[in-house]
């Protein structure tokens, strides 16, 4: 038998370089479109189909995760996101480079509908778990930003791909060698089950689905333009792509830690008490960000992150809290790929934004569509709650 904290310590790595393989083109690309004469509204859209493979891969790998293996899914993943990082530094041309993005996305899809379930299969607690391993997928993102700003600043864009694709293929035969097979007893997470009325339950499923489309397009369309938001906002600060890497790594911190509160505070409360909420904070927050700099922009940006990032994990909740065990790669396959498709949109829904009245315009329009957030937390029901036994 695994032991959990292993299968979650690879899982949980997993999450890292998911979204940290995701977000390098979103930093390198400040100084690819110089290196390959393009501009940066020209150059960002090329992210695009590997952004919406990255969600619409999930339904086919959530299938797999379920009815083949979970742990050969979590393999693949590893060696295959690996490899195609690698094929990125090696591109020439702009096709070249669209085609290898697009490998990224396609293996990127394996980790949330598989991963995801795996954690709630061996955790025992499952605020507490979802909370952490949403921590490791920000540090992802922000060390995406930091290491690729450092990486491309002194040695060139292409190894900002290169490094991180040999170290996540030598982690996957690590996983190979440790984690031999899987259990799918699904009996650690029994305690951690919602219910609501069976009536109440449309309210469930639409509340979920307003939240991931909005949540899930403005958090993508943060994470890919908050490099380029910080390079021409923090100007008088400075203009080192490695410093606004650290700047952009230090906002992303304050979204972990945000994380790992709202697990905590799941396994206390009902999901509608902390997604409520939790609810107002990104629209305000995108919409003073439109007119902000230097400072202020850094201070109001951190709490967009802890608004986006806390939604993730409370969506993840949800679906962890009210899908049992054979139906739980497939049902989170749905919410990746309603999510990750309509963040696949958000990339050249930024560029266009950006194209017709720069970040004001596009920050606005975000700051807008977060308003459906607070809907549906108001339309989320409230749970039957079931006696539990709370863990140390």
């Amino acid at each position: 038998m695994n032991s959990p904290v292993r299968v979650i310590s690879f899982v949980n790595a997993g999450h890292f370089i998911d979204h940290y393989a995701m977000l390098i083109f979103a930093a390198a690309v400040i100084i690819m479109g110089p290196a390959l004469g393009m501009a940066y509204s020209e150059l960002l859209p090329y992210a695009t189909p590997g952004f919406i493979a990255f969600g619409a891969g999930s339904l086919l790998t959530g299938w797999l995760g379920d009815r083949w293996s979970r742990r050969h899914m979590m393999l693949i993943f590893f060696v295959g996101i690996g490899a195609s990082m690698i094929s990125v530094g090696f591109v020439q041309t702009p096709v070249q480079l669209g085609a290898a993005l697009l490998a990224i996305g396609i293996f990127a899809s394996i980790y949330h509908p598989v991963g995801t379930a795996m954690i709630v299969s061996y955790a025992e607690r499952l605020g507490r778990e979802m909370g952490i391993n949403g921590v490791w997928g920000n540090l992802g993102v922000a060390s995406s930003a930091l290491v690729t700003g450092v990486i491309g600043q002194y040695l060139g864009w292409r190894f900002a791909f290169i490094v991180p694709g040999i170290v996540t293929i030598l982690i996957g035969i690590a996983f190979a060698m440790l984690v031999v097979h899987e259990d799918r007893k699904g009996s650690r997470q029994a305690a951690a089950q919602a219910r609501v009325a069976k009536q109440d339950m449309w309210r469930v499923v639409l509340s979920l689905l307003i939240v991931v489309i909005a949540i899930s397009t403005t958090f993508n369309a943060v994470t890919v333009a908050l490099p380029k938001l910080f390079a021409e906002r923090l100007a008088d600060l400075t203009k080192s792509p490695a410093l606004l890497g650290v700047i952009a790594a230090c906002v992303y911190v304050f979204g972990a830690m945000t994380q790992y509160t709202i697990g905590r505070l799941l396994d206390r409360y009902s999901l509608k008490t902390v997604a409520l909420p939790l609810s107002f904070m990104l629209a305000p927050f995108l919409y003073l960000a439109a007119s902000l700099s230097n400072l202020p922009l850094i201070l109001v940006s951190i709490g967009i992150v802890m608004g986006a990032f806390g939604q993730v994990t409370v969506n993840d909740a949800m679906v962890g809290k009210y899908t049992s065990e054979e139906w739980r790669s497939r049902a989170y396959a749905v919410r990746y790929f309603i999510g990750f498709t309509a963040a696949g949109a958000s990339v050249g829904l930024v560029a266009w934004l950006y194209d017709q009245g720069g970040f004001v315009t596009m920050l606005h329009a975000f700051a807008a569509l977060c308003l459906l957030a607070i809907a549906a937390a108001i339309i989320l029901p409230r749970e039957i709650r079931t006696p539990q036994v709370q863990s140390a």
